[in-house]
């Protein structure tokens, strides 16, 4: 009887050990949880939301209905921009930000469009319109693994290369508007194969060194340092909200070509300005007299 009453008072012991500690565990949960959230949390949330996007609209185009696949990569964008002006906001700016805004834009801005072109188009030039197909996600990667590499914490008036959102909202453009734009009727498959330049013009300039504009911050600062600047921008965003898809397309395709003309223009000046050196006497030695 006595060892079972030892026995007892043991096993209670033990119990009353593990509640004390169980007690101080959940005490010290709580005192951490009671943190602050961390200021990267809130531009992470619309990452998210861009990467959730881009996944929606690639079960969209898997069930045919490729309007709506545009406009939530449309969204994905949307978001994309919020993550970057509220980290700048709240000084959340962050390595892991980088990385996951990467990541969410491989697959909206990458793989999405990439899979947007071949069902919509491409699938029908077999293996050829696959690989093309390919170039968006491809390329885009690389585009991104780049800007990662050289990305300093500061943000840039301009990008070298195409940023991967305008690439896929071109595509995007396009789409919706192959059936609303005579030119642009020669997108159904069967016809003239005119996506496949057009898919590999894009992908090729987010991998070149082309200076493209990037979205300012708006503020009273930049309205007086760059006035027509700022006009323009608002002048594209008025485009968009009324003419939509039509404006969308006539936004981006004035974004590309004012990139591409402007490094063109100062390719030409570069060689314009560029000294000739002397010619040395040596380098076209005379012939010696030899009469006597």
């Amino acid at each position: 009887m006595l060892r079972a009453r030892r026995g007892y008072d043991r096993h209670g012991q033990k119990q009353r050990h593990f509640r004390a500690r169980l007690r101080a565990y959940r005490a010290q949960r709580r005192q951490r949880l009671r943190r602050p959230i961390p200021r990267a949390a809130v531009p992470s949330f619309f990452t998210l939301m861009n990467l959730f996007s881009g996944f929606l609209a690639i079960t969209q185009i898997h069930e045919g209905r490729f309007d709506y696949a545009c406009w939530l990569i449309v969204l994905a964008g949307f978001f994309d921009m919020l993550d970057g002006m509220l980290a700048r906001l709240t000084n959340g700016t962050s390595l892991f930000g980088v990385e996951l805004d990467s990541l969410s834009d491989v697959v909206s801005f990458g793989v999405a469009p990439a899979y947007l072109v071949y069902a919509f188009n491409l699938h029908a030039y077999g293996t050829l319109g696959l690989i093309i197909a390919s170039l968006p996600a491809v390329c885009g990667a690389v585009r991104l693994a780049r800007f990662n590499v050289q990305f300093d914490g500061e943000k840039r008036e301009y990008f070298l290369g195409l940023p991967i959102p305008a690439q896929a909202a071109a595509l995007v453009a396009l789409v919706l508007n192959a059936e609303g734009v005579d030119l642009l009727e020669r997108l159904t498959p069967g016809d003239f194969p005119v996506l496949i330049p057009v898919v590999f013009v894009l992908s090729a300039l987010m991998v070149t060194n082309i200076p493209f504009d990037a979205i300012p911050r708006p503020s009273l600062t930049y309205l007086r340092r760059h006035p027509w600047k700022s006009g323009a921008y608002g002048l594209a965003l008025l485009l968009i909200i009324f003419l939509q898809q039509i404006g969308l397309l006539l936004v981006l395709a004035a974004y590309i070509l004012h990139g591409i003309g402007r490094a063109i223009y100062n390719l030409v000046q570069a060689i314009l300005n560029t000294p000739l050196e002397p010619v040395s006497e040596t380098s076209n030695p005379q012939p010696e007299n030899r009469d006597v």
